[in-house]
């Protein structure tokens, strides 16, 4: 029971306490260039879900054989491999989400939030608990991005996952497909998650 709930409390604190982009504001990068179409944002947040969570797994499972001096070599090499596997599998599967992301895929092996995780937690807990992190922290990432782009997407170009969903005469507001308007919407979600948060 007492591990059930500390899996729980594991998988949770990624998808509202420790949500990346709001929280520790990680992973700013992805977050703002691919948030401009739900399709991308959404994407990009199951593609860094897999790398984590896969990441997290092999870490966890290697950490008691890894040399402390060269542990941090051989976590970007456990990333770089999952990353590659991610690349492939979207350029063979869903090649237009791939040509949309371009090279925020390879940019997840220097992603703050993967490296974060497997120094922080998966070097230091059990396989379980670190696919659980792995999972809440991929999936408070895809959440973060997938609204983002909802309102970026809806406000700027009156489409949702590219079908016109406004009324006719719907005027977009150009800015917020720009990067002054991730930034402008970025700050407005913070400030939504802060105000919440204190309540």
């Amino acid at each position: 029971m007492a591990q059930k709930k500390s899996w729980l409390k594991e998988f949770t604190k990624g998808l509202w306490d420790e949500i990346p982009p709001f929280r520790f504001v990680l992973g700013l990068c992805p977050t703002l260039a691919c948030s401009t179409a739900v399709t991308d944002g959404f994407g990009m947040g199951l593609c860094l879900t897999f790398v984590v969570t896969g990441a997290n797994i092999f870490i966890s499972f290697l950490r008691k054989i890894i040399p402390d001096e060269v542990r941090i070599a051989c976590f970007i090499v456990i990333i770089a491999t999952f990353v590659i596997i991610v690349e492939l599998a979207t350029q063979a599967y869903f090649y237009p989400l791939y040509l949309s992301l371009g090279i925020f895929i390879p940019l997840i092996v220097v992603n703050c939030i993967v490296l974060g995780r497997a120094e922080a937690f998966a070097s230091k807990n059990s396989i379980s608990l670190s696919i659980a992190d792995g999972l809440g922290m991929g999936l408070g990432f895809t959440m973060s991005l997938t609204t983002l782009a909802i309102f970026r997407e809806v406000l700027g170009k009156g489409s949702f996952a590219g079908h016109f969903i406004m009324w006719q005469g719907f005027e977009p507001f150009a800015l917020l497909q720009k990067p002054p308007g991730a930034f402008f919407c970025l700050g407005l979600m913070l400030g939504i998650m802060n105000l919440f948060g204190k309540k």
